[in-house]
């Protein structure tokens, strides 16, 4: 299943039914788990490990050194999950000490061609990144999150679970749990309704999610004040608990 005009370092371990294109090169300390299937021209550098049935099309570059003046060769680490596709020209970035040493892709996310995903960079599961979205370092993305084309995210920002962003947005602050945002600097527009029909939540839970964002965005409450009222509304729904946890633990602020 590898090809033999691929390069593999002797100390890189490659499931036996996983595939390996012509000419790429799997570097030292790199893990490939069963079924994953590496395109044609791809550079994958250690230490990396990538789960199983994992799709990485021709020109994609990962797990290499981050972007990152104070990188001082240590040996940080790369890791993605299962069942993931990484389309042309993508670049994944290892992490750095000056964090947690790792960058993090969960399971069941669709990157499309030209996104870069830099140092430090934790991205959830089941997220879809439009062509050419960049996230610098330390970025949080969640669950489900959507990133529209050229989307742009600022260093330390966090997406929440379920947000979407319209193409070229630049985000330089936290954006809430369920949000739509577009623009530069980007602003809310209001509940991302749609996404959430799809994949299930109750009308019950639709309609308390659009009164969580009437609190929070129409009531000219200071955020403290609206998460005191937030609070009380997550007695009655579980997914608006989701979205205190989020505000509370939100350190740059939040798109206003």
């Amino acid at each position: 299943m590898i090809d033999p005009r691929a390069v593999i370092d002797p100390s890189a371990k490659i499931a036996a039914n996983a595939t390996v294109g012509a000419f790429s090169i799997v570097g030292a300390d790199v893990e490939i788990g069963e079924n994953t299937v590496v395109g044609p021209h791809v550079v994958i550098k250690g230490p990396t490990r990538i789960g199983r049935d994992n799709q990485i099309f021709q020109f994609a570059s990962i797990g290499d050194a981050p972007q990152d003046k104070k990188y001082n060769g240590e040996p940080t680490r790369l890791e993605i999950g299962d069942r993931n596709v990484i389309r042309e020209y993508v670049t994944i970035n290892r992490g750095t000490v000056q964090d947690v040493g790792v960058t993090r892709i969960g399971n069941d996310n669709w990157i499309m061609a030209y996104v870069h995903i830099a140092h430090d960079c934790q991205i959830g599961n089941n997220t879809i990144f439009s062509n050419n979205a960049s996230l610098a370092g330390h970025v949080h993305i969640d669950d489900w999150a959507i990133l529209g084309g050229f989307t742009l995210v600022h260093q330390f920002c966090k997406v929440g679970a379920h947000c979407f962003t319209a193409m070229n947005s630049v985000i330089n602050m936290d954006v809430p749990p369920y949000v739509m945002v577009s623009g530069h600097m980007a602003t809310p527009h209001g509940l991302n309704s749609e996404g959430l029909k799809r994949r299930g939540f109750s009308a019950d839970s639709l309609t308390a999610l659009r009164r969580a964002y009437r609190i929070l965005y129409r009531s000219n409450l200071t955020l403290a004040h609206a998460i005191e009222q937030l609070k009380d509304l997550a007695k009655q729904c579980a997914e608006v608990s989701v979205l205190v946890s989020f505000l509370e633990k939100s350190s740059r602020g939040i798109v206003r």
